[in-house]
């Protein structure tokens, strides 16, 4: 029976059914925000930003869904009982390394699961906003989207976060300041960078960039957190952490170091707070380098050990994706099926071609997800380059 159920999850044509769930969910949410962008959000943008909470919801979280219940993956968290009564309650900044390709939906999951799935934003490529489905839902959700020139997007950071910290309801937003994610030949370049410069160098971390988070600290202070994220799996994992596997159905084992930092904390000064930045991911990578030696962020660190909270999933994203599949995939199996038994057969191959269209997007929106999530800049030329005005181009803006 574990063999049969083996070979479902990894079926092309169940892979298609999420596909048809997904794409078409996304139109119809897109649909609706669409209708609510003109004409809610010009008369009322508190009830838009709250209505538009439970429609990215609903898209997002049949990723979660994936994750949670069809791969059957396991996340460990690590945080005080202090910091965990924070979580879901403010407005965060996420500091987060960038290692794995589903660091991004291992975020997602724990942000389901305190209740701001629906309200994540990140920094993304301006041309993201076009892709249809996830890129119109991110342009709807207000997502900080920019154009790769520091001089146009300096401004650009300050009223679009001037915008998510009016939200009635709390946002995180994720910085990835590492600005790609982790390789060994971008990691050879960054450890190049650091001793051209006497840095100091980061064994499981890109050097970060700094010029996003600075820009971005003047509209968080007095209305924004920080919470410092570290996740890590372990290298003899069986399963490796590939968004693929988690739509094979195999689980993945994630562990993350959870740490509230009050904004005040760090340096008004643009340069200090660049080097506070620094200094974090130095600590950031003793944790990393503690996990991989030890099986734990605390051993090989000063870091207060935490007792492990297993995160649990949710009814939500259950209840959510049966309802769309429901809504999409029954109707439109009939309608095929309708076609075939009527002799229609043109009809039905068009139909046919349409739904492996559908499937050949998700595949394209799951990479386009897993290297756009977010991004950052700085002055410093690894793994990209930099012009004299400081901005930076990298692997974190293109398009597959």
């Amino acid at each position: 029976m574990a063999g049969l159920w083996s070979m479902v999850k990894q079926s092309t044509l169940v892979h298609l059914c999420f596909a048809i769930s997904y794409f078409t969910s996304g139109l119809v949410i897109n649909t609706a925000q669409c209708v609510l962008y003109f004409g809610l959000k010009p008369f009322n943008k508190r009830l838009y930003r709250k209505i538009g909470y439970y429609l990215c919801y609903s898209f997002y979280s049949q990723l979660v869904f994936l994750a949670d219940w069809w791969s059957g993956s396991t996340l460990y968290i690590y945080i005080s009982e202090e910091d965990l009564k924070y979580c879901g309650k403010e407005h965060v900044l996420l500091l987060m390394n960038h290692c794995y390709e589903i660091d991004w939906l291992v975020g997602w999951v724990f942000c389901e699961k305190v209740g701001v799935l629906g309200n994540c934003k990140a920094y993304a490529k301006k041309v993201i906003q076009y892709i249809p489905t996830i890129g119109w839902a991110w342009k709807f959700a207000e997502f900080v989207f920019l154009e790769r020139s520091f001089d146009k997007d300096k401004e650009i950071i300050g009223l679009q976060i001037k915008e998510i910290m009016d939200y009635p309801d709390p946002v995180w937003l994720l910085l990835n300041a590492e600005g790609t994610r982790f390789t060994e030949k971008k990691h050879e370049a960054s450890i190049q960078f650091a001793r051209e410069r006497g840095m100091a160098e980061l064994k499981h971390h890109l050097i970060p960039r700094t010029k996003g988070f600075t820009a971005s600290l003047p509209q968080l202070r007095g209305k924004s957190t920080i919470l410092d994220i570290q996740l890590a799996i372990s290298k003899d994992s069986l399963v490796k952490p590939t968004i693929f596997n988690i739509l094979n159905g195999k689980p993945v084992v994630a562990h993350m170091h959870i740490r509230r930092i009050p904004l005040d904390t760090v340096p008004e000064d643009e340069e200090q707070a660049a080097e506070w930045l620094q200094e974090l991911f130095r600590q950031k990578d003793i944790m990393q380098e503690s996990f991989h030696n030890h099986g734990d962020f605390f051993t090989g660190s000063n870091i207060t050990r935490k007792v492990p909270i297993k995160m649990q999933p949710r009814l939500h994203t259950l209840v959510n994706m049966a309802a769309w599949n429901v809504v999409t995939v029954v109707p439109m199996s009939y309608y095929l099926v309708q076609l075939l038994v009527s002799g229609e057969i043109m009809y039905f191959s068009i139909g046919t071609s349409v739904l492996v269209a559908f499937y050949a997007l998700m595949v394209k929106a799951i990479g386009m997800s897993k290297i756009s999530k977010a991004s950052s800049y700085g002055s410093e030329k690894v793994n990209g380059h930099s012009d004299q005005n400081g901005s930076s181009t990298d692997e974190t803006t293109k398009t597959k």
